[in-house]
């Protein structure tokens, strides 16, 4: 876990003064104090400490999650292209072969500059950075353990816990943790994860089948229930039918029972089906748990500062001004209860919070009608209510749904399937007919919903 940390005058607790009277900024104990101290090197943390882990800087979103997700997404998309390009003139070699440790490297390369990046900028901001796990001493002070086991005490006028998640390993579940991976891993993988499970529904889950099918692997899905349930559910059934009828495979209703190595090294998957209760089993070389995710806040100590959290999510309560149940302590990003798990979010909320520290501006972070893109084969992006969301809200008699299925013009000449490119527009129905939620199904989805969000807002 990494640690950001922010110095300028004054600091708290007033440091000790010698006899010429000027001030240290390091106790007799070597504690060290600062105006603000980031806990987590992720977007939020990043964006506060420079406003106002395992891995380098940058947190989930640039080395394990966004970046090099969409750049493997990216990677699909371009060998359906490739499939594309000889109806329009280009002579392309056949067969096309995709070589995943070329991909890998030239991904992982990027993400680490990335890492230099933060760096860098940390250091022309002044911001003080300690890699460092730590844990509450107090409420205003934080014991950071190096790697190599070595305890320093820093304290500060405020905190900011920017700490993210980590994805969750259905450690019931016989040989999960052993043989499984999860989204943390499969970016960092040096060869190809081959014939893979995906088990969840999630967006995690789909986006993560959805570009292995892409680069030409054979991908299957297992989930329990319904496939993105928190997004509108018309959607999410356009957008497993496309993966479907593209080569994803789905096993519906079915919740793994254990895993097992094989003599050849393949994995063993045996699962049931809820609904007839029948057992069977099936070989992959790799399987992938998107089941959800946790926050990062168990070895935190929270108790030790007085700080709350959820005992259903373990997530850290927070209200608008983004400060726990210790007002000079605050929560951004995933850590904190009720927010959505978007790297943008918790970049604008960083950078807001560390201006109202400073004293800069009183605006808030507004959480409402956020956009947001799933990077599926064929992308969802949406914002505002979903259909079900808007029903529920408001009543069925007072909701009217305007949509249209289209046909993209780049689907045209290599003649696409394009029965899933669809767009749908959920309003109010009476005048002045208020847009409640817009959802988009098809090619650059975010381009386009970003575009709408503006509107929307």
């Amino acid at each position: 876990m990494a640690h950001l940390l922010r110095s300028r005058v004054p600091t708290w607790p007033p440091p000790p003064r010698g006899p010429s009277g000027h001030t240290h900024q390091e106790h007799d104990t070597g504690q060290q104090c600062y105006d603000l101290l980031v806990i987590g090197g992720g977007s939020g943390g990043l964006a506060c400490a420079k406003e106002g882990t395992r891995w380098g800087l940058g947190g989930t979103c640039v080395n394990v999650g966004c970046i090099p997700k969409k750049l493997m997404h990216q990677a699909a998309l371009l060998g359906g292209s490739l499939h594309d390009a000889s109806h329009f003139g280009w002579e392309v070699a056949q067969p096309i072969r995709h070589d995943w440790r070329k991909m890998a490297e030239a991904v992982q390369n990027y993400v680490k500059s990335l890492n230099w990046g933060h760096r860098v900028q940390l250091q022309d901001r002044k911001v003080k950075y300690f890699n460092f796990k730590a844990s509450f001493v107090n409420k205003h002070t934080v014991c950071g353990v190096s790697k190599g086991g070595k305890e320093t005490l820093l304290s500060a006028e405020h905190i900011v816990i920017a700490t993210g998640g980590r994805p969750r390993y259905p450690t019931h579940i016989e040989g999960a943790l052993e043989y499984g991976i999860t989204s943390d891993d499969i970016f960092w993988l040096k060869e190809s994860p081959g014939r893979t499970l995906v088990v969840g529904a999630s967006y995690v889950a789909l986006e993560c089948a959805g570009f292995l099918t892409g680069l030409g692997l054979d991908a299957t899905v297992m989930m329990r229930s319904v496939p993105l349930r928190a997004f509108d559910q018309q959607m999410a059934s356009l957008v497993t039918n496309h993966m479907a009828s593209h080569g994803t495979r789905f096993l519906r209703g079915c919740i793994p029972l254990k895993v097992e190595r094989l003599s050849d090294g393949q994995l063993q998957v045996t699962w049931v089906d809820l609904a007839s209760d029948r057992k069977d089993t099936g070989t992959f070389d790799t399987v992938l748990w998107a089941v959800g995710r946790v926050p990062e806040t168990g070895s935190l100590n929270l108790e030790k500062a007085g700080v709350w959290n959820s005992p259903d999510t373990q997530k850290i309560l927070v209200d608008a001004q983004e400060a726990t149940s210790v007002p000079h302590i605050y929560a951004i990003g995933d850590v904190a209860e009720g927010r959505p798990e978007l790297t943008p979010t918790a970049i604008m909320a960083g950078r807001l919070l560390a201006r109202r520290l400073c004293g800069q501006s009183s605006d808030l972070m507004d959480y409402d009608n956020v956009p947001t893109t799933v990077f599926t084969p064929l992308e969802y992006g949406c914002v505002g209510l979903s259909e079900e969301e808007a029903v529920a809200r408001h009543g069925e008699d007072s909701v009217e749904v305007y949509h249209a299925y289209y046909k993209p013009l780049e689907f045209t000449v290599p003649e696409r399937d394009a029965s899933q490119c669809y767009i749908k527009v959920v309003c109010l129905r009476e005048p002045p007919r208020l847009v409640l939620g817009l959802h988009f199904l098809g090619p650059n989805a975010g381009e386009v919903t970003q575009g709408f969000a503006l509107g929307i807002k």
